[in-house]
Order: C-alpha cells, then sequence, then structure tokens
C-alpha cells in the first residue's frame, strides 16, 4: 500500500451568492462563506507560526547580532499576527489590545 498522491481540491473563493446584508437568506451561502473565512483564518495562523520559528531559529543563529540581523523576520512576524484570532473580525487594530478605562467626569 503506497501513499496516495493526489491534493485535496476546495473552492479558495467566497461564494459568490452570499449576501452580507442577510446573511440568512441562503443557508448553505452562508455555511460556505463561515467555512472560507475559517480557512482564511488558519492560513494566516499556520503563517505566522512559520515565520514564528523562522525567527527563533535566526535568533539561535545570530546570538547577540539578533537585533540587526533579525529585525526583517521580526516585522514579517509582527505584521503577520496583527489581527489574525479569533474574535477579532471586523475591529480596527487599536481595539485589539487591553480596554483602556475611560476618565470618570463627575
Amino acid at each position: 500500500m503506497g501513499r496516495k498522491t493526489g491534493v485535496a481540491e476546495f473552492e479558495e473563493s467566497p461564494p459568490d451568492d452570499f449576501d452580507p446584508s442577510n446573511p440568512y437568506k441562503d443557508p448553505v451561502a452562508m455555511f460556505e462563506m463561515r467555512e472560507h473565512i475559517v480557512r482564511e483564518k488558519w492560513i494566516d495562523i499556520e503563517k505566522a507560526k512559520i515565520l514564528r520559528e523562522k525567527l527563533k531559529w535566526c535568533y539561535r543563529i545570530e546570538g547577540v547580532n539578533h537585533l540587526q540581523k533579525c529585525r526583517h523576520l521580526v516585522q514579517q512576524y509582527l505584521d503577520s499576527t496583527r489581527g489574525i484570532g479569533w474574535g477579532k473580525d471586523q475591529r480596527p487594530p487599536s481595539l485589539h489590545g487591553p480596554k483602556v478605562e475611560a476618565a470618570a467626569s463627575e
């Protein structure tokens, strides 16, 4: 018994008939859209993991020079991790951090 050499094929684009103003109009399109969003999030998360491994390797290899030599990887990693967590879909990056309490006016 050998390994299967086929590649799984799936639709990579969002569904054409999904209406964001009325998502419950077509339940099949809503389900396909949800699958598409989840798939894209997992791809972004895995890309960030790969960059993190490259960054760890660079830190180990470069030693004390890692601040200069690995700066480009740090920037790529930070850019790739902005807004990719679950529940951070539509919020701007300024709202992703801890909440800032408003000063109470008396």
